[in-house]
């Protein structure tokens, strides 16, 4: 799995949708994450036919990841929210799928269905979103397949620093969705200096923070300068007071939805 991609969460389907996804492939993207919810799976596959068009590439050099909604968890509904999903997309599989949230009381169940996909050889790999430690530890009990990757918020308000050190205890690889926090990190004094004096824009210097603190990535954004701009981020380095400084911005502030308290 590449550790940067394109996240497209709240982008509309249809062209709006399919140009950012056309674009980031074309400037050298290779992961592009969407979900059922996101309801632009089919947009993203065009994007997906333009782009691999545009840049010649062929199929097996990108990695698709989409989500298990909530109203489809259970067993059967599973295997079924799946095939619909890779239709939309106009896939033969996916390369990762993931449960969306812990749905108490289905997650498993969820799972298992997600396991026999995988072992079926229908998706590439699992794993889960949005998982706190117990949600896992509960899934542990009864999961064949420990899941390949969590996709949780992350961001410098919310470091998850107990989280990391579990996932990487389990071989569970971290995904950072909102990675910056959904723009309200772009005027923190601390982060607008540190990117003065490196010559990056605040997004630069907080994307390379999640990847140097073993994070991967899938910012969101439909502008073609800011979609070049999240990917150029290997021409510079964060020294470890710069990453020190960013870590102890965290306020396990949220963005988003409490995965303990969620009713969607």
């Amino acid at each position: 799995m590449p550790w940067l991609g394109l996240g497209v969460f709240q982008v509309e389907d249809g062209e709006t949708v399919a140009a950012s996804v056309e674009e980031a492939i074309v400037q050298g993207y290779r992961h592009i994450d969407t979900a059922a919810v996101y309801e632009n799976e089919e947009g993203v596959g065009e994007g997906i036919r333009r782009g691999m068009e545009r840049a010649g590439i062929t199929r097996d050099e990108l990695f698709i990841t989409s989500k298990l909604w909530n109203a489809d968890q259970g067993y059967e509904r599973a295997l079924e929210a799946y095939r619909e999903s890779t239709a939309r997309l106009g896939l033969d599989q996916l390369d990762l799928y993931l449960i969306h949230w812990p749905v108490e009381n289905k997650f498993t169940e969820s799972w298992r269905a997600l396991e026999d996909l995988y072992k079926e050889e229908k998706v590439g790999a699992i794993g889960v979103s949005n998982f706190q430690i117990h949600h896992l530890e509960t899934l542990l009990q009864t999961a064949e397949i420990v899941p390949a990757i969590n996709q949780v918020e992350r961001h410098p308000r919310l470091v998850q620093t107990e989280l990391f050190k579990y996932l990487t205890e389990k071989n569970i690889h971290p995904v950072a969705w909102a990675p910056l926090a959904q723009g309200g990190i772009f005027n923190e004094p601390v982060l607008v200096e540190m990117a003065e004096s490196l010559g990056k824009t605040v997004a630069q210097v907080v994307l390379k923070w999640h990847l140097q603190t073993g994070w991967a990535v899938i910012p969101k954004s439909v502008k073609k300068h800011r979609i070049y701009e999240n990917a150029d981020l290997y021409d510079f380095e964060l020294n470890e007071e710069q990453v020190k400084a960013i870590n102890e911005m965290d306020q396990h502030r949220r963005v988003g939805p409490d995965p303990d308290n969620f009713d969607f």
